[in-house]
């Protein structure tokens, strides 16, 4: 877990980062910095079993928004916001319609309130095939070739075993995740929903159909970006986000 170097402060909101499937608290390293400057506390968080983190992967959304709501009571924070990307936001759908005395806001990046994952996809990753990653890779990302040193996705999910014990237990927790539909109709604090227009994985009709259902939500869609919005357009992310949590 990263605080960007900073104690919690009791007086500050608290922003919750969760990554998305296979990944680590490192993908936000363009964003911890920011949030901290904009005056609030950052938790960067590994989720079990992921990055630094001990145990091995929960195998459910649910079992993660537990786990979340067990590390606010350890830490002592009374109330989150939370943004979440990919799985991410499926953890932050669910915790904030079962917890919403602790959530203040929450900010869903290439989310859905459902994320069915291809089976195929599925079958390489339990096999700890590297096949996997490069399948996440050709959907998950617009402009891939971009990146300087190389595709960030690679560079975490890197051995067999990430694959087999990391990512494959995220993939069927999205998969098998089936409590959407009831739980975007409980989200009762504001939300912000980001999409990006040539995402592949989360198409943005899928996206709008889901933001449409949130009570008190709002919506915008990044042109020139895909899935990994929080690598590809990271600037125009958090311009978005400064701008809806200074409402």
């Amino acid at each position: 877990m990263s605080t960007s170097g900073k104690d919690i402060d009791k007086n500050k909101s608290t922003i919750l980062l969760i990554h998305g499937s296979g990944l680590t608290h490192i993908v936000w390293s363009l964003h911890e910095q920011f949030y901290v400057s904009q005056g609030f506390n950052v938790l960067s968080v590994d989720l079990p079993g992921h990055g630094n983190s001990e145990g091995p992967s929960l195998d459910s959304i649910e079992a993660i928004s537990d786990w979340i709501k067990s590390l606010m009571k350890k830490i002592d924070i009374s109330k989150i916001i939370i943004i979440g990307h990919s799985q991410g936001s499926l953890v932050a759908i669910d915790f904030s319609s079962r917890y919403p005395e602790l959530t203040e806001k929450i900010i869903l990046v290439a989310g859905s309130n459902k994320m069915p994952v291809n089976q195929d996809l599925i079958d390489l990753a339990e096999a700890g095939d590297e096949k996997a990653v490069l399948l996440m890779m050709k959907w998950g990302y617009e402009g891939s070739k971009a990146f300087i040193g190389g595709n960030p996705v690679k560079k975490i999910v890197n051995s067999a075993r990430d694959i087999r014990e990391v990512l494959a237990v995220d993939l069927k927790a999205c998969n098998n995740y089936k409590n959407g539909e009831e739980a975007i109709k409980n989200i009762n604090c504001p939300t912000l929903c980001i999409f990006g227009d040539l995402d592949k994985m989360v198409p943005v009709k899928v996206g709008l159909k889901m933001s449409e259902q949130i009570k008190n939500s709002e919506t915008k869609i990044i042109s020139d970006c895909g899935h990994m919005i929080i690598f590809e357009k990271a600037f125009e992310m958090r311009k978005l986000v400064k701008e809806f949590l200074s409402k």
